[in-house]
């Protein structure tokens, strides 16, 4: 049974203070809770009777079977399915700058407001096996809710990482090549793309900062079709995220 103290607690780490004073998270859902679970400590997993049954390996420091009902009453979703449970953060140490893999693709996000966004992002970078995502101060929380129901697991495998971002590149751009999408930029599908880098990618109303566009050496255009037609303004970030790193590992494939 889960008392009413436990759905209080569940349901305040909808709030962003109390995941980070328990350095901790809320997931749903067999299939984002089963992704998270090789990776991260569960301090506490409630599962109905079927869920348990099926999966007679779970390993939490508390688990407790739960009714459909208890379930609906402690989560965050509107159709909450068979799981709920509480992970501990990792402790994600950021690689010094000078020393990034000249062979590998990392993200950087400017000031990403949208959980949903976010959790896109996330998705995207496990899918494209990217290293690594650094995120400005300033952007949404990657263990909010939206956010990682918003990954379907992806969290497990993509490395989060929040910091002064623009100190971070100034010194990065020395070593490795900072790309980043602009209006202005050159037609992505023309230029010369390396293998490694930075992309950054920039808040969705206000594109990428002046302060951190000063670090970004590769000035990249996703052109519409066909050119010079009147068309939207500029795309979703996620899906301008998407395009962007698709077409960096079309060319480690060509």
């Amino acid at each position: 049974m889960l008392s009413k103290n436990k759905q209080k607690y569940l349901r305040s780490l909808s709030a962003k203070k109390h995941r980070d004073a328990e350095n901790c998270f809320i997931a749903e859902g067999p299939k984002v809770v089963g992704d998270l679970l090789p990776h991260f400590r569960c301090r506490f997993l409630g599962g109905t009777t079927e869920f348990l049954a099926q999966h007679p390996d779970v390993r939490a420091d508390e688990t407790e079977i739960i009714t459909q009902r208890e379930l609906e009453q402690a989560s965050l979703l509107k159709t909450p399915r068979d799981v709920i449970a509480v992970f501990q953060k990792r402790d994600e140490t950021p690689p010094r700058p000078e020393a990034l893999p000249g062979d590998q693709l990392f993200l950087a996000l400017d000031a990403i407001q949208d959980p949903g966004n976010l959790g896109t992002i996330i998705r995207l970078a496990d899918w494209f096996g990217l290293s690594g995502i650094f995120c400005s101060h300033d952007c949404a929380d990657a263990y909010s809710p939206k956010t990682v129901q918003a990954t379907m697991g992806a969290l497990a495998r993509v490395h989060i990482y929040y910091i002064d971002l623009h100190t971070f590149l100034r010194e990065a751009c020395k070593h490795t090549p900072v790309y980043g999408t602009f209006l202005e930029g050159e037609d992505i599908y023309a230029r010369a793309l390396t293998p490694g880098g930075i992309i950054v990618m920039g808040n969705e109303g206000n594109g990428i900062s002046p302060e951190i566009a000063g670090c970004i050496g590769e000035r990249l255009y996703i052109p519409n079709y066909p050119i010079g037609q009147p068309t939207s303004e500029s795309l979703n970030v996620a899906v301008a995220t998407a395009v962007t790193c698709a077409e960096f590992r079309r060319r480690i494939r060509s």
